[in-house]
């Protein structure tokens, strides 16, 4: 392999990696907010309790993503040094913001809120919660804003051979950016409502606090359903962005192959990049792919026909990876209205086979903003900034093939111990449950 194809597939195991830990961050700082403002304006100490366990669970997770994030921008430098010369002074920016303000308001206010329980008062305690949260999603808007230039590049000029930024209001409201933000973001917190629901189904499962994990599962199971409809509004907006700019990945996620007015939706469909046509193209829905592009049953979607095999995304993972990332969403909206609905019942800790499925259905949002991610970036191939800067040329030139090996394996060896540290963390304090009564304070060598 060459230095390209090894730094792609470095940069895409570090970034997926990353991205397991980075949703669940999202979505669990806002319900540990919650909890703990629910304390606060209620006094109820199972309240109290919830913040600290759910707590507990967040600062394992926080601190195994705040180290496999920083790996990320070293690689711009090392691994993709053209990259960075062309467009550091436009992408450079919001991740400069992001490193000063966000993620400085975030660190400072969750240490603050680790070591602050006995010297705080319950508002201010509370409010440095909500101020981490607020930091935490604020990080996830600069980072997704600088990756939305990337796919819809905006106010900049091409000058002396690299982009130079002239408008960074025309950056910071990018509507691709802020589309992709709100859809990542809800997406996050989809998994942060199926992890509450799917441990609180497990101690349910075994009757341990069925007053703690039922209303922890209540909650979680309205902040995923609320989640759930805004991914899929989104979702719906953030296809007609990409269908006016990203042609070629929205007919790579459709396989359309031919340029179309009124082009019909496949329900059964599977491509033939080799021949450039569907093998399976049946049971199809007249004028709904059309719809789906632009909100018009007669729009013209370009076919990948129409664009030269080199500018093409690879065809069958993007398709693949789209159509899974549906029915795999679909499926999580409709369990989590199933979650809002079920607690109403007198005897919803008797239905030992729903609570089953929730617990197996933990793993589904994982999966699932993983597969989003695939179609966001393999479906931006052949480009590293879309229209602008082909992957091929921004690689560094001063790195050899073995150094980028060498490094890979040991990002993967290193990656790997931290996962399994991870795992066994969050295993462990999930199973022991909530401490008893108030007096269990969160300690910093609890989570060390």
């Amino acid at each position: 392999m060459d230095v390209l194809a090894l730094s792609r597939l470095q940069f895409a195991v570090t970034t997926m990696f990353h991205f397991i830990f980075v949703p669940l961050t999202l979505g669990l700082s806002v319900l540990t907010a919650w909890f703990e403002t629910r304390y606060v304006k209620t006094g109820d100490e199972t309240y109290l309790r919830m913040t600290k366990f759910w707590g507990k669970l967040f600062l394992i997770n926080f601190a195994l993503g705040v180290v496999t994030g920083i790996t990320q921008e070293f690689q711009f430098g090392m691994n993709w040094a053209e990259y960075s010369r062309y467009v550091g002074d436009i992408f450079g920016a919001p991740l400069a913001i992001e490193a000063t303000a966000a993620f400085f308001l975030e660190s400072v206010f969750i240490g603050v809120w680790i070591f602050g329980w006995d010297k705080l008062s319950k508002k201010a305690h509370a409010t440095t919660m909500c101020l981490a949260a607020f930091g935490t999603n604020l990080s996830a808007l600069l980072i997704l804003l600088a990756n939305g230039w990337m796919q819809k590049p905006v106010g900049f000029v091409l000058r002396n051979g690299r982009a130079e930024l002239t408008d960074f209001l025309a950056v910071a409201t990018n509507p691709y950016g802020l589309i992709k933000f709100f859809h990542t973001l809800t997406s996050g917190y989809m998994v942060a409502g199926y992890f509450v629901m799917g441990i609180a189904a497990w101690h349910l499962l075994k009757k341990n606090e069925i007053d703690f994990f039922t209303r922890s599962f209540k909650t979680a199971a309205v902040f995923s359903l609320l989640a759930g409809i805004i991914v899929a509004a989104t979702g719906d907006f953030h296809a007609v962005e990409i269908a006016k700019t990203q042609p070629t990945k929205f007919a790579a996620m459709e396989s359309v192959w031919e340029t179309q007015k009124g082009a019909p939706m496949h329900l059964l469909l599977w491509p033939n990049e080799a021949a450039e046509t569907n093998a399976v193209a049946t049971a199809s829905v007249p004028g709904a792919l059309s719809f789906l592009a632009f909100h018009d049953t007669n729009a013209e979607i370009k076919g990948l026909k129409s664009f030269p095999k080199e500018e093409r995304p690879p065809v069958l993972p993007v398709f693949l990876s789209f159509r899974l990332m549906v029915v795999l969403g679909t499926l999580m909206l409709l369990l989590s209205l199933l979650a809002v609905i079920m607690p109403r019942w007198k005897s919803f800790v008797d239905f030992k086979i729903f609570l089953y499925i929730m617990l197996a259905a933990l793993p589904l949002p994982y999966i699932t903003v993983q597969l989003g991610w695939l179609v966001a970036e393999l479906g931006r191939q052949p480009w590293i900034v879309y229209g602008v800067l082909k992957t091929a040329v921004a690689t560094s030139s001063a790195v050899s093939a073995a150094q980028v090996a060498f490094s890979l394996i040991g990002f993967t060896v290193l990656y790997g111990v931290l996962g399994v540290i991870d795992i066994y963390l969050l295993i462990k304090y999930a199973k022991m449950g909530p401490a008893k009564g108030a007096s269990g304070m969160i300690q910093a060598k609890e989570v060390a």
